[in-house]
């Protein structure tokens, strides 16, 4: 999602927040990024959550509808024709 940044481009990333938005600043806009990163990464696991869920649904009728398969493929191979 985000580039590999070493050392010194945060540092000057911090560096021009700092001038920009000024010292009194700086720490409630980290703290919102930090919300927004935490809120991010919650729905994010919840999204998995229910990706796993659905996935899990579809594993049940996929051996639901495979097992009606072989009982249907039985009884047509049991009739004579």
């Amino acid at each position: 999602m985000f580039p590999n940044l070493g050392m010194s481009e945060v540092v000057l990333i911090l560096v021009i927040a700092l001038v920009i938005f000024g010292p009194s600043k700086l720490p409630e806009m980290g703290k919102a990024l930090g919300k927004t990163m935490n809120e991010f990464r919650r729905a994010s696991a919840a999204s998995f959550a229910d990706f796993e869920e659905v996935k899990s649904e579809v594993q049940q009728v996929k051996e639901v509808v495979s097992q009606e398969v072989s009982q249907v493929t039985k009884i047509t191979q049991e009739k004579p024709h």
